[in-house]
């Protein structure tokens, strides 16, 4: 017995249904206790306290993503920081810092003159690492440097890396090298997209110097995510992500993050993922948006 044909009634009654699926809102995630709400079966969120609670005191932050459910979060630069209430958060809360910025855009690691500032600050960092328990640092490659070539910008880059990279190794704390993206967020940055970041990281040839793959700048810069990643993915040393346009939570753009995500697993990648992503309504609804539209 043949189906009957579709009418236009039940074709668009489908497609008013489909939102509630598409936005996590048929997910069982949907009805779980806040409390709950970043205890996933496979990806291990980090908040990024600097963009979720902000109108919170800095370390009432990381109570706040103990409250949802989340164990583990990542901040930026950490100095002018409490660093020991920090710590004794994260400790009362089961709560661990899963990584943290230890040298920024400016002065740039791809300008030789900062080499020197770079080492002493590696080294303040890491032993700042240990303290809080955190097992990775952001370093960031730095802007356009007048009168440089791209290609002697990240020689530059790799240089500065070997010289830290010994620093590193001797404290066990990882660096990630993050490339941005120069579309939408940082304009005249000189490290963009995963292959000229993947041959840094294999010209250092170190197990502590890795890449801090943002899939949001990727998306911006290379798109290809789940490619780039199978092509790059012993240089991954942590992931973030946001989505985009908009760089919120996922599930308010176009980047299907289930389908991202189980690669990543697939891959074999277990740690964290940074949620470097400003929340796009209240932290709650948000938080449910973010595991809801990443589940696979």
């Amino acid at each position: 017995m043949s189906n009957p044909p579709l009418s236009r009634r039940s074709v668009l009654g489908a497609f008013a249904a489909a939102p509630l699926v598409a936005s996590g809102l048929g997910d069982e995630s949907a009805e779980r206790p806040t409390s709950e709400i970043g205890r996933t079966e496979h990806t291990q969120f980090a908040l990024n306290i600097e963009m979720w609670f902000r109108d919170k005191p800095f370390v009432e932050r990381i109570h706040a993503a103990a409250d949802l459910g989340f164990q583990h979060v990542e901040f930026w630069l950490w100095r002018n920081k409490d660093l020991d209430a920090v710590k004794a958060a994260c400790d009362e809360r089961g709560v661990s810092v899963a990584q943290f910025t230890a040298w920024g855009f400016v002065p740039g690691m791809n300008d030789p003159a900062n080499h020197d500032a770079v080492e002493r600050e590696i080294g303040e960092a890491c032993i700042v690492a240990q303290r809080i328990g955190a097992p990775m640092m952001t370093v960031v490659a730095g802007n356009d440097q007048p009168g440089m070539t791209q290609r002697e910008m990240h020689d530059n880059v790799t240089t500065a890396l070997k010289r830290a990279a010994p620093i590193a190794e001797e404290h066990d704390v990882m660096l990630i090298v993050e490339p941005m993206n120069i579309r939408v967020d940082h304009k005249g940055h000189c490290l963009y997209g995963s292959p000229d970041a993947v041959r840094i990281c294999r010209e250092v040839d170190s197990t502590h110097v890795k890449i801090n793959w943002d899939l949001y700048h990727m998306q911006i810069s290379e798109g290809d995510l789940c490619g780039r990643l199978r092509e790059g993915f012993e240089q991954v040393g942590y992931i973030q992500l946001a989505d985009h346009p908009g760089r919120h939570e996922p599930g308010t753009g176009e980047i299907a993050y289930g389908r991202v995500l189980k690669e990543l697993w697939d891959l074999g990648y277990r740690k964290p993922v940074g949620v470097e992503a400003w929340p796009s309504e209240g932290a709650e609804a948000s938080a449910r948006r973010l595991v809801s539209s990443t589940v696979w």
